[in-house]
Formats: structure tokens, C-alpha cells, sequence
């Protein structure tokens, strides 16, 4: 019973300092209440109601109501973006050692079948056109030893295509298709303007799930193919983390305005919101070419290279298994000369250590790879090694990729 007194005496106290406060709130408001500060009168409310439907709305308001930049650009483009279906034919022959042993054969003859059905093969990607007259940019990847290529249009007509031409060192093809002069074109931007940060919408059909549009921004610039995970490549990618998935290869990745500025092509299958798209401007260059019938000139060397600092040469040579002892110094390192190759007839060993081509100091491989790739067929580069103490001048005329492979 004490306790239930003393409980109650607290929650009365309690309610009475609560109501002498709210007291004093409300007092201090109502002096602080200046006469213009006044309720206004009806005639005034119906006034200013008056007033706030006819006066316009504020940009705030309007922007609310109005379609986002990802729509505007999108609608520009949007119906120039391709489905790209493609089938390819497989026929495969039944082999088996135990099958193929005359002493098996002799007894039971040749009733056992030594090919299989054909197979049939289906790929899906994206594309987008970019002449007036049917001509379809996408990845060389997609249409690669397809036997039929089928575009279809986002207003549902399909077309057959053909494969103008197709470069596999740039995975860049140019398709062909017959429909007429009243195709919806992309507007091709510029990727040398593109800079980190700026918005990177990606359109194409991920997964079959045809038109589908997601928005990120540029991640970074010039990231080289030996990074992404495809060495066989020559490219600076444009990374970016708009949403890409299987099926979006070949399809556009656009800017704010609504142009292209690269072409989806590469994911990391070990990594969620990192994509890589082909820069516009070498797509450009490519694409030419091809359309005219041409081959892309690819120069090589023939090494396989590997990048050294004075920090891996002495990790490297303080191994005690180490088959060679390299200097310390930033070059890079041949590690593979593949046979018949230019680097080969040169004289190049594996342990040399590239310091300079024409004269331009080679720190990485990538310094490599855009001076080669940058010079003609046939065009005799100097190339500085370094191997064990001494240095040394050698010359190499480069080759032309494909024919060298």
C-alpha cells in the first residue's frame, strides 16, 4: 500500500509539472504572436487559395512532373537498339577407342553409330545501327561462326543479317541487314571526351529480357584488356558499374545526352557492378575498315611479357631456384618468345628486359603494347634490352598478328 501511494503522488507530481510547462509554451507562443502573424480571415484564405492555383509552378515542382534525362537520352536512341538471335550448326563425331578396335569391330561389325546428331546452337545479344542504309555494330563475339544471324528491330520486324566483317583482336563486327532507308540511327558521340564520373546508361537485352535500360557512371578510363581477364585483346575499356549481363554484349552504353560512347562487351564473372565497354571512337575507326571489305591491321612483336620493377627482380632473384638473375630496374620482362615470330628471327630471349622502343622509356607492358599497336606492318622498331649486365640495340620488324598466329 506504500508503494501504490508513492506511486501514485509521483504520477500526480508528474502530471502537474507537465501541465505547467505546456502553460508557459503555450503563453510564450501567444506573446511572441505579432498582429500580422494572426490567423487570417476566411475571406483571406479563399484569397490566397485563389492565388496558388493560378501562379505557375515552381521549377521544383515541374521537374518532378517532367521526364528524367535517363528517358530523354534513351528515347533517342532506343529504337536504333537491335536483338541480335544467332545459330550455328555442330556436328559432332561419335569416337571411342573401344568402339574403333578391329578386334571389337570383327565381331560385331559396323552397326554402331559414329556420328552423332547435328546441334544446334543458339546465342543471343544486342546491337545498335548506325547508318540509314542497315549497317548493325556489335560484338565480334556474337556473331562468331554463326550460320544465321537474325536482327530484330525494337517495332518487332526482323531481318536477316549478314556478317560484313568481324576483327576478333577488337571483338568489334559489322552487320548487314536489307530494310529499306527508314532505319532509326544512334547518334555516336565521342569517348575521348568521356571523363570519370560522368553518367553511363547501358541498353540492350540482358538475358533475352529484350529493351531493358540501366544507369551508372563511368568507374575509369583506358582500363587495358590484360587487366579485365582477356589478354588475347588490344583495348582501353571504358569500365563502368551500369548494370551488364549475358545478352548486352554488342549493345550501346550512352552518355547523359543520349549518344554512344562505348559498346558493352565484357563482365567479371567474380564481381557484381563492373562492366566494360569498347570506346566509341576506336568502334569508329574498326568499323570503317570493316565496311569497306578491309583487314584490320594488328603489328605484333611476338613476346609474352610480364611487368618488373627493381622490387619483383629482387624477390626474384633472391629465390634460390630461380633459373635466371634480373636486373633492377622498371622494364618489362620477356617471359615466352613464340617461335617464328618477329621477336624470334630478332634474337629476342626470354630474361631480356625491354627499356625503350624508338627511343619512348618502357616502364609497363601496356607502354609496349600501344606503341606496337600504333606502327605499321612492316615497320622496323628499335628496341633497347637489357640482358644480365649489358644493354643492347635490336631491331625488329613487326608482323601482322593473325598471319603470325
Amino acid at each position: 500500500m506504500q508503494f501504490l501511494k508513492r506511486s501514485l503522488s509521483l504520477r500526480q507530481i508528474s502530471t502537474y509539472v507537465l501541465a505547467i510547462i505546456l502553460g508557459a509554451v503555450l503563453a510564450v507562443g501567444t506573446l511572441q504572436v505579432s498582429p500580422s502573424q494572426a490567423e487570417p480571415a476566411p475571406d483571406s484564405i479563399r484569397a490566397n487559395l485563389s492565388k496558388l492555383v493560378t501562379q505557375k509552378p515552381s521549377a521544383a515542382s515541374a521537374a518532378i512532373g517532367s521526364s528524367s534525362f535517363v528517358t530523354a537520352a534513351v528515347n533517342r536512341v532506343g529504337s536504333a537498339v537491335v536483338r541480335i538471335d544467332t545459330e550455328r550448326t555442330i556436328t559432332h563425331r561419335s569416337y571411342d577407342p573401344f568402339l574403333e578396335d578391329p578386334f571389337f569391330r570383327r565381331f560385331f561389325g559396323d552397326g554402331f553409330p559414329q556420328q552423332l546428331p547435328p546441334e544446334q546452337l543458339r546465342g543471343l545479344g544486342s546491337g545498335f545501327i548506325i547508318d540509314k542504309s542497315g549497317l548493325v555494330l556489335t560484338n565480334a563475339h556474337v556473331v562468331d561462326k554463326a550460320d544465321k544471324v537474325t536482327v530484330r528491330l525494337k517495332d518487332g520486324r526482323t531481318f536477316e543479317g549478314k556478317v560484313q566483317g568481324a576483327d576478333e583482336v577488337t571483338d568489334l563486327a559489322l552487320v548487314k541487314i536489307n530494310a529499306g532507308s527508314d532505319l532509326p540511327v544512334a547518334p555516336l558521340g565521342s569517348s575521348h571526351d568521356v571523363q570519370v564520373g560522368d553518367w553511363a546508361i547501358a541498353v540492350g537485352n540482358p538475358l533475352g529480357l529484350d529493351n531493358t535500360v540501366t544507369l551508372g557512371i563511368v568507374s575509369t578510363l583506358r582500363r587495358s584488356s590484360a587487366q579485365v581477364g582477356i589478354a588475347n585483346k588490344r583495348l582501353d575499356f571504358i569500365q563502368t558499374d551500369a548494370a551488364i549481363n549475358p545478352g548486352n554484349s554488342g549493345g550501346p552504353l550512352l552518355n547523359a545526352q543520349g549518344e554512344v560512347i562505348g559498346i558493352n562487351t565484357a563482365i567479371r564473372g567474380d564481381a557484381m557492378g563492373i562492366g566494360f565497354a569498347i570506346p566509341i571512337d576506336k568502334a569508329k575507326v574498326i568499323a570503317q575498315q570493316l565496311e569497306r571489305g578491309e583487314k584490320v591491321a594488328h603489328p605484333f612483336l611476338g613476346v609474352g611479357m610480364e611487368d618488373l620493377t627493381p622490387e619483383i627482380a629482387r624477390q626474384i632473384n633472391a629465390n634460390p631456384n630461380s633459373p635466371i638473375q634480373l636486373p633492377s630496374v622498371h622494364g618489362v620482362l620477356v617471359a615466352q618468345v613464340i617461335p617464328n615470330s618477329p621477336a624470334a628471327a630478332a634474337g629476342i630471349r626470354p630474361g631480356d628486359v625491354i627499356l625503350q622502343v624508338d627511343g619512348q622509356p618502357i616502364t609497363k607492358s601496356e607502354d609496349l603494347l600501344n606503341i606496337v599497336e600504333s606502327s605499321r606492318i612492316g615497320q622496323t622498331l628499335q628496341i633497347r634490352v637489357q640482358r644480365g649486365d649489358s644493354t643492347q640495340q635490336v631491331s625488329i620488324r613487326t608482323a601482322q598478328l593473325q598471319d603470325a598466329a
